[in-house]
């Protein structure tokens, strides 16, 4: 078993590839660094990221993948699965190798497998412009809290800035502690220190003093007009629970 070891980023993947091609010799699995190695090995061997190589990579994809595809290959990274790496590793192969598209060639085992992947996290992007809330905060800020199962977030940053290009928002994944802050001019990816447990990096929720004085008011309206317009014989947990996974529910203003 041959096993290439990189650094768990998109380029890294990329330059995976070129390295197999320039040494000839194709992983069996590829791991980040730092995972346990398979108990039986024969090769191992760590990949460099090279954004030079992942571009010669990239530019290659161009000329065998529609725009479409290209950008669910990409897509298709932000799965975070454990098979993500190599299932990736093994399409573009395919994709390089073939003489013809292999887009639609759902006979292929891998094939089939990238296109259930990319629409397990297209559905979660989708989900994400379904149910982020956002609070106001008392600097005019508003705030949303997500916690995706798919790292998704990316996907959805430049719905928000046409959306909402008037005002600053901050959109903040708890589970990965990072997030996307508009200032009215550019959106630029954020981390922040503060973990605490009261936190509303960590709760998704804001305490009266962070809170805009007029939120509290806006949240109640928003509330009854919820649940005035819900139909109690139509009530069905089970189909609600489906198409709005319960995740989603502690950051749901209608569902506090």
């Amino acid at each position: 078993m041959i096993v290439f070891y990189f650094d768990n980023t998109f380029e890294g993947l990329l330059t995976s590839v070129f390295e197999a091609y320039a040494r000839r010799t194709f992983p069996d699995v590829l791991l980040a660094e730092g995972s346990p190695l398979p108990l039986f090995h024969e090769e191992v061997f760590t990949v460099a990221t090279d954004e030079a190589k992942a571009a010669r990579v990239w530019r290659g994809l161009q000329k065998k993948l529609s725009p479409s595809a290209l950008r669910a290959v990409a897509q298709c990274w932000l799965a975070e699965e454990p098979e993500t790496p190599s299932l990736l590793f093994r399409y573009i192969r395919k994709a390089v190798d073939a003489p013809r598209s292999i887009e639609t060639n759902f006979g292929d085992a891998d094939v089939l497998a990238f296109s259930r992947m990319w629409k397990r996290v297209d559905w979660e992007r989708l989900r994400l412009l379904q149910f982020v809330r956002f609070q106001k905060m008392a600097d005019g800020t508003y705030f949303a809290a997500v916690e995706p199962e798919k790292n998704a977030l990316p996907l959805v940053v430049n719905h928000f800035k046409d959306r909402f290009s008037g005002q600053r928002w901050l959109l903040y994944d708890v589970g990965r502690a990072y997030g996307y802050y508009y200032d009215l001019q550019e959106v630029r990816q954020v981390c922040f220190e503060d973990d605490s447990p009261d936190s509303p990096l960590s709760t998704g929720r804001l305490d009266d003093a962070r809170m805009d004085k007029d939120e509290r008011l806006y949240q109640s309206l928003w509330k009854a007009y919820f649940h005035s317009i819900a139909i109690k014989e139509r009530r069905n947990p089970v189909k609600q629970r489906k198409d709005m996974p319960l995740r989603y529910w502690k950051y749901l203003t209608e569902k506090q």
